[in-house]
């Protein structure tokens, strides 16, 4: 098996598709199967880091997410790169630019061809007061994936809105996510996390990762912070980790002046943001718009409960009651009733962040590849089946 991936969105891209996706690579390559990926470039990346299993391709700023890039494809270049490659399987990953190309030389050269869906592209419309292209961009899809052997999606969630939408459930399989159990943990010195950020041990934290974004409904949670009784927001600290086109906006807006429980971190990676999962009281995700949630899910290894959106992909992984509670997206007295019993009842806090922990435990990365891989393996079975049986009649 020889897998030849594109996407127009890799590392060093800070998001849950990049990062699956990079993992993925990983997998393969620790199983010896060959793989390329196409990709665009990267103002922040020396190409010579990529080794010859990356091929960067010539990109541009996307025009909602000035930090995304686009991938512009240079046709000869790629063909010859497929060609001495000669893949068996072409995954694409994105519907759009690179990804397009990808469907196109699969189509072309009789090459089995699975796709990935990672975005609820349609879910941000409205948040970028463009939701009239809807249409079109369904049409879109329906024929971007019409040829597609397999489509991989990361939630149960995600499968039922792509059937609602027309799509072929016969087609569709669960491509879950994983989390480093090791990475994250909820063991951790929180007093001296907490003082690196000056927050002290006393006060009742409150952590949200992610983008800084419309789509991630972050109104809701500073609508949550306001309306608190005063008694619960005078003990409590917000802390936002993440970076995106609303951050300056935002902490222009909420000045440590005038809002001094409100922290901007900025982007966070590595061991400093796997400190400040297991440093928090709670774990805050407004966003209705996810497929998954990776960062619900690096919150619950680091054993601490989330209170989150019940829609998308938040809602497959939020069991209510158990590790964590659920709001009607958007609500925000569901919201502050949520953050309020978190305050208040302390034992079943600690009782949540147990379940989450446990929860995350059974999420193994090695369980999910192994079933994509033999997912590869089938769609390209299938393939020479086909053309075995056509050959002898």
């Amino acid at each position: 098996m020889r897998v030849a991936l594109f996407t127009d969105t890799y590392l060093p891209d800070v998001n849950g598709v990049s990062k699956t996706l990079a993992r993925w690579v990983d997998y393969l390559e620790s199983r010896h199967i060959p793989v390329k990926i196409f990709a665009p470039n990267h103002q922040e990346r020396d190409a010579g880091t990529d080794g010859d299993v990356v091929q960067r391709l010539y990109s541009i700023p996307f025009i909602l997410y000035p930090q995304c890039r686009l991938g512009i494809p240079n046709p000869i270049h790629i063909k010859k790169t497929l060609r001495d490659f000669n893949p068996t399987v072409v995954h694409v990953a994105t519907p759009f630019n690179i990804g397009l190309y990808g469907h196109h030389y699969a189509v072309k050269h009789d090459i089995p061809l699975v796709a990935s869906y990672h975005t609820h592209f349609d879910q941000y419309l409205a948040y970028y007061k463009i939701q009239w292209i809807e249409t079109v961009l369904w049409k879109y899809m329906h024929w971007f994936h019409q040829d597609c052997k397999k489509i991989f999606v990361p939630s149960q969630s995600t499968l039922e809105h792509l059937i609602g939408k027309g799509f072929d459930a016969g087609k569709m399989d669960i491509w879950g996510r994983g989390v480093d159990l090791t990475r994250f943990t909820p063991h951790v010195d929180r007093e001296a996390v907490l003082a690196r950020w000056g927050v002290d041990k006393d006060r009742f934290v409150v952590l949200y990762v992610g983008r800084i974004a419309p789509e991630k409904s972050l109104h809701v949670m500073f609508d949550t912070y306001k309306a608190l009784p005063d008694s619960i927001r005078s003990r409590c600290t917000f802390l936002i980790a993440g970076d995106g086109p609303q951050y300056k906006e935002l902490q222009e807006f909420y000045t440590q002046e005038e809002f001094p429980d409100v922290h901007f971190l900025g982007f966070q990676e590595g061991r400093t943001l796997s400190e400040l999962y297991a440093a928090a009281d709670v774990f805050f995700f407004p966003s209705s718009t996810e497929t998954f949630g990776n960062v619900v899910l690096e919150a619950m290894a680091s054993g601490t409960p989330v209170i989150g959106a019940d829609a998308g992909g938040v809602r497959d992984n939020v069991q209510h009651g158990q590790n964590g509670y659920l709001c009607a997206p958007g609500d925000t007295n569901a919201f502050v009733d949520a953050l309020v019993h978190m305050y208040e009842d302390d034992w079943q806090r600690v009782r949540l962040g147990h379940g989450a922990r446990e929860y995350a435990l059974r999420q193994t990365w090695e369980r999910i590849f192994a079933r994509l891989l033999q997912a590869y393996g089938e769609v390209a079975t299938s393939v020479h089946e086909k053309v075995d049986s056509t050959v002898l009649s």
